[in-house]
């Protein structure tokens, strides 16, 4: 396995055949990490292949629910997720519409699902995972099925997807039924997991391939940031607008924190961090506070929090093995219900919304009406 590995070259995806939900799925930085990592998943496997891709790094993982009978396909929803591939999709936020794909992808996507609807005759729904990265569209798989986000989608869109797709499936088709083209929604629907964490201590608190979420929530708004922050509510993590920020980076993920490091620093709020990220932060003229990491000394992240003098801690780790540091810190945060986030592309998020917050309130407005204003166009 550790040939194949470096020849494909890391990181690569490790992952058992014939398993749902991602299990034992993990991405794997090295030789140490594979040889530790490969007995669960033989295990899980129990007597399959254990398959090993290249994983992308920083490619943006992409959701489309479309409906085919077998003559045309029509894509009920492009969703571009907010965490970059290697998450599982089920654990990720997702947005209609994307933000930020390109017209050039925007067409590929729309290109391939319709080639492989029409390719594989089916009749019904479909769900396809595509990584982007760059102008390069991958096609991770395609399940000639439902999927968990067609309710999202539908209340989205105003219209009973999976409705249409029975009717599909017992003969008729998508031109008797009035669903000719895709929707354009003019408002962003967001989609949160909901995760368990707090009713499993002990339990470790990190996203990665396999599955952890056990339900959704959408938040929607004309204002991409409120809608994030609506959806974080809805899940049960309220956004501050002031205060500490605890952050703590793993050094393959620095670069990429440094501009919601600046954006977080010019809202108002007050950084502390680990040494090694203080640093970082530090050279790059961003003012913060250094606190000692857990292991080493007092006072630490384990002190500030219980006394209430975090309002929030992003906490990223390298590969997919959390450190008892960084364990630890989730822990915490968890039973303190201070609102975490462990990705990049999350915290870039969050950096929107408590600006956006810091603005204006909540709207609110019934789905039907948002839905309304697409039944005047149709």
């Amino acid at each position: 396995m550790q040939a194949i590995a470096r020849r494909i070259g890391y990181p690569v995806m490790v992952r058992p055949s014939y398993v749902l939900g991602g299990r034992a799925m993990q991405v794997v930085w090295s030789d140490d990490q594979l040889v530790g990592f490969t007995r669960t998943a033989i295990e899980a496997a129990d007597g399959h292949p254990i398959l090993i891709d290249k994983f992308l790094e920083h490619a943006t993982e992409v959701d489309v629910d479309a409906l085919a009978d077998g003559e045309r396909v029509v894509i009920a929803a492009i969703m571009e997720h907010i965490e970059e591939a290697g998450i599982h999709s089920g654990d990720s936020a997702c947005i209609i519409p994307p933000r930020t794909l390109s017209a050039a992808v925007l067409e590929k996507i729309r290109r391939y699902t319709r080639e492989l609807g029409l390719a594989l005759n089916v009749r019904g729904l479909m769900n396809i995972q595509y990584a982007v990265k760059g102008d390069d569209v991958w096609v991770l798989e395609v399940n000639p099925r439902a999927s968990r986000t067609v309710p999202f989608v539908s209340k989205t869109i105003g219209i009973p997807v999976a409705q249409l797709a029975t009717r599909v499936m017992i003969g008729r088709t998508i031109e008797e039924l009035g669903f000719t083209e895709e929707p354009r929604v003019h408002y962003y629907s967001v989609k949160e997991a909901v995760l368990p964490f707090q009713k499993f201590p002990g339990c470790q608190v990190i996203l990665g391939p396999e599955m952890r979420s056990t339900g959704e929530v959408m938040g929607i708004d004309t204002d991409y940031a409120i809608a994030f922050a609506k959806s974080q509510a809805a899940a049960g993590t309220v956004l501050p607008t002031s205060g500490v920020i605890f952050v703590s980076i793993n050094d393959h993920d620095k670069p990429e924190f440094l501009p919601v490091a600046r954006d977080l620093a010019a809202g108002g709020f007050d950084l502390v961090a680990t040494p090694g990220t203080s640093r970082f932060l530090a050279d790059h003229g961003i003012p913060n506070r250094t606190i000692s990491k857990i292991s080493v000394g007092r006072p630490n992240t384990i002190d500030l929090v219980p006394n209430n003098e975090v309002a929030m801690i992003i906490n990223t780790v390298g590969g997919a093995i959390s450190v008892r540091d960084e364990q630890a810190i989730r822990q915490i945060a968890v039973q303190r219900q201070v609102p975490l986030f462990t990705t990049i592309a999350a915290a870039r998020a969050v950096a929107l919304a408590t600006a956006a917050l810091q603005g204006r309130k909540f709207g609110v407005k019934a789905l039907q009406d948002y839905n309304a204003e697409l039944d005047g166009e149709r």
